[in-house]
């Protein structure tokens, strides 16, 4: 179970030097707008993934009149540690540095909800694939080699294909086409997972709604592809080369994947946007669901939870949360500390990017 148990954010934002003890349960963050609260989220977050879910720029993240940040963390009995200057990173674990940012990821597996970034139905294919590939990750890591093979060859396709060239690629897509096929294998395992997932979210949204609704994966390829066929997908590259050319870029195979829901047979596009928020909800919730079937237990992220939920269906969500015994972290621009009904839940109250204990 991943749990911070204390937490030290320096030259962050507009967080200068604050230290915590969060609850292992539900931690409640309030204040005004304009405070640091979702700073104290991409804090975490950024910690977890040595990157941030809001800006790929550094300069963003460091606080005013500073040169780097430095974050840390007690995860689990373990210490974590970055620092981070524009041309160098150091990360470390009890004391040993490490280069593989997939440690992180794994120590501290976070799955985080924003008005701007964490409703993906109707979202962008990007956004869909990166909540779907965050839990798949955590189900299997291992998988983390195939990817990065994937990666590898995407990157040299497109090189080549920007340049117009094409010796050599007949290799890179006998590498892509065998890395897709075992990435659609497991997403499809994983989609199946979730859509077998029953679990009642009926506090949070209508059961109606709940039952109406499915999702599916397209996998980025044409109809006209095979994908647990490696050698469909690869005749497929091969006889369409010259299209590629002209994009200059590989525009099929799972890079281009995306997630496709339905409601009562309607498109997500013409969900009302209530309907979409509730439906991305129960999607993550189910995600958070698996993973603990799987035996981890993810921090939870939510940004500006009473934006997007009522208080009743606010009170449902956290309600639901403290069942599952996931540590999460929650912000909320009220003064209201309704949504936690467990003793050990702790209300923090941030100002000008000073935290305290409410």
């Amino acid at each position: 179970m991943a749990v911070i148990d204390k937490l030290q954010i320096s030259q962050f934002r507009n967080i200068e030097n604050q230290y915590i003890e969060p609850s292992s349960g539900v931690n409640l963050i309030i204040g005004s707008n304009a405070q640091g609260k979702t700073n104290l989220l991409e804090s975490i977050y950024y910690l977890g993934h040595n990157r941030s879910y809001k800006t790929k720029k550094l300069r963003d993240v460091i606080g005013h009149k500073h040169r780097s940040i430095k974050l840390s963390a007690q995860v689990d009995g373990k210490k974590i540690k970055l620092e981070k200057f524009p041309n160098k990173t150091t990360i470390s674990v009890d004391n040993k540095k490490i280069i593989n940012t997939s440690s992180l990821s794994i120590l501290m597996p976070i799955q985080v909800i924003t008005p701007d970034k964490g409703f993906i139905v109707n979202g962008t294919p990007k956004n869909k694939r990166s909540y779907l590939d965050w839990g798949l990750f955590h189900v299997k890591p291992e998988l983390l080699t195939v990817f990065k093979s994937y990666d590898k060859a995407i990157k040299n396709i497109n090189a080549l294909l920007y340049n117009k060239k094409t010796d050599g690629i007949d290799g890179w897509f006998q590498e892509l086409s065998k890395s897709a096929k075992i990435i659609n294998q497991n997403r499809y395992e994983y989609i199946d997972e979730l859509r077998k997932n029953t679990s009642s979210y009926k506090e949070i949204c209508p059961t109606k709604i709940i039952e109406e609704t499915d999702f599916r994966l397209h996998n980025g390829w044409p109809k006209e592809v095979d994908w647990e066929d490696e050698s469909s997908s690869y005749n497929y590259l091969n006889r369409n080369i010259n299209n590629f050319i002209k994009t200059k870029f590989l525009n099929c195979g799972p890079h281009k994947a995306s997630i496709k829901f339905v409601m009562n047979g309607k498109d997500e596009c013409y969900l009302s946007r209530g309907q979409q928020k509730k439906q991305s909800i129960i999607f993550w919730l189910k995600q958070v669901d698996v993973l603990i079937h799987n035996g981890v237990r993810p921090i939870i992220l939510i940004d500006d939870i009473s934006s997007e939920l009522d208080a009743e269906k606010t009170s449902a969500l956290v309600s639901h949360l403290e069942g599952l015994k996931v540590q999460s972290f929650i912000t909320d621009i009220g003064h209201n500390t309704r949504y936690t009904n467990e003793t050990n839940n702790i209300t923090f109250v941030l100002e000008n990017g000073t935290i305290n204990k409410h």
